[in-house]
């Protein structure tokens, strides 16, 4: 195995969000400065509380993640970005209502300093937003040279070492792949040319690997995971990953899919309904920018049940997902799940999950594992898909010949046996167990 030269992280990572006043960036924001200062714990960050096997299970060696693995560390991060809405973070926390007071409160001094740079923005692509804190200009390509411009400035006012580019925006309307995204030239001429193929989650991505940042996209929209992006990604040596942050309802698909595969329990039915009432939810309340979030959501079952391979068991599934807007539960989503399967003989059983979670509280630590690791990545010198980093996401970037890794357990083992090369130890493939028998 081929020793990896890791860079140290010295210095300061700076953070970059799109979408810095929103409800989950407030969150990620305001815990993880809760964590500097030790007035809360990291819990669902898997970076920071994640133990790892090392070596055979009788060596005994579970160090915690954070301790072995060359991450940056919380104190070095550095946050800024952009948003649509021209307010400081701890306004955007009052107002977003996911945290109480109490937890805040004591971060109000760094929290009211943190003011986003202005957006690029279209309504077009988001219907639900009206943004008043936005760029002009007379191109695309005009407005991405705004946004390096924005990323440099900020890179030395800060006095960055390095940077990651993260996506907390919104969900953007549905936009299939088409000729300007096969390529790289045709995409860039696509800028000038004001193509409305291009969304401004694209700009904020293009922007990011001129300058030879990592990007993570957090949300469901066509950016990196077209051919144009990974031959620029390719060339400037950047790692890209994404996308669509897998927290609640479609976690439970990648938990429970495995199971009824592995049992080889047939399937009918998943009926998945879903009410939120924060700004996510109000923009899914727009049916294009649904459909961009129902493709994501979708995907994850027939990936993971392969029916071609199993038609008795997978291949007449009714699959519907339904999202609604209920201001009323502001980040507070409840999710149902009704899923037929059936077994023996073919006698039908139910399964009926009622998951009432904060879709911030899941998200926040995802952001923070997700920032760190893509750091790393650069560090490394990784370019291209992370695929190792597909634990984190809804619809796992991939190849164009290739199927994602759905299943999270999977997904876990591929992370894990990843960090495990980083630091020039083993892959665990838990064949020392089997081993045992025979001596």
């Amino acid at each position: 195995m081929e020793k990896i030269n890791v860079q140290t992280p010295s210095g300061k990572l700076g953070v970059l969000i799109v979408g810095l006043n929103g409800a989950v960036s407030s969150t990620f924001i305001a815990g993880t400065y809760a964590v500097r200062k030790n007035l809360s714990k990291p819990i669902g960050s898997v970076t920071q509380m994640a133990t790892i096997r090392l070596g055979q299970r009788n060596e005994n060696r579970f160090p915690k993640i954070k301790d072995v693995v060359p991450l940056s560390g919380l104190d070095q991060i550095v946050f800024g970005g952009w948003d649509i809405q021209d307010e400081n973070v701890y306004d955007s926390i009052v107002r977003a209502e996911v945290l109480q007071h109490r937890d805040f409160e004591p971060l109000r001094a760094e929290l009211m300093k943190l003011r986003p740079m202005k957006a690029v923005f279209d309504q077009d692509y988001v219907k639900r937003l009206h943004g008043t804190h936005v760029k002009t200009g007379a191109t695309k390509w005009d407005l991405m040279e705004q946004l390096r411009k924005d990323i440099r400035d900020f890179k030395a006012a800060n006095q960055c070492e390095r940077l990651v580019m993260i996506w907390c925006g919104s969900t953007e309307i549905f936009l299939p792949m088409g000729e300007i995204h096969s390529d790289l030239a045709k995409f860039e001429q696509a800028m000038k040319d004001n193509h409305a193929d291009i969304a401004p989650s694209m700009i904020y991505a293009y922007a990011a690997l001129a300058e030879k940042i990592p990007y993570i996209n957090g949300a469901p929209n066509l950016t990196v995971d077209m051919p144009a992006m990974l031959q620029y990604a390719d060339k400037q040596n950047v790692p890209v990953c994404g996308k669509d942050f897998k927290t609640g309802q479609t976690m439970m698909k990648t938990v429970l899919a495995p199971m009824f595969k592995t049992r080889m329990l047939g399937l009918s039915g998943w009926f998945s309904t879903n009410i939120l009432g924060n700004r996510d939810g109000e923009v899914l309340d727009d049916p294009g920018s649904f459909k961009t979030k129902e493709e994501s959501k979708l995907s994850v079952i027939d990936t993971i049940l392969q029916p071609e391979l199993y038609p008795e068991l997978y291949d007449d599934i009714y699959h519907k997902v339904r999202i609604n807007y209920y201001p009323p539960r502001k980040d507070e989503k409840e999710a149902w799940d009704n899923i037929d399967i059936f077994g023996w003989m073919g006698y039908p059983m139910q399964l009926k999950i009622n998951f009432l979670c904060r879709d911030s509280i899941l998200a926040a630590p995802l952001c923070l594992d997700l920032v760190l690791l893509a750091d790393l990545a650069q560090r490394c010198g990784f370019k291209g898909i992370q695929h190792w980093l597909s634990f984190y996401f809804k619809s796992p970037m991939h190849e164009m010949n290739q199927h994602p890794e759905h299943d999270l357990f999977i997904q876990s083992v591929k992370m894990k046996n990843t960090l495990r090369m980083i630091i020039n130890e083993k892959p665990i493939d838990f064949l020392d167990e089997t081993i045992d028998l025979f001596r």
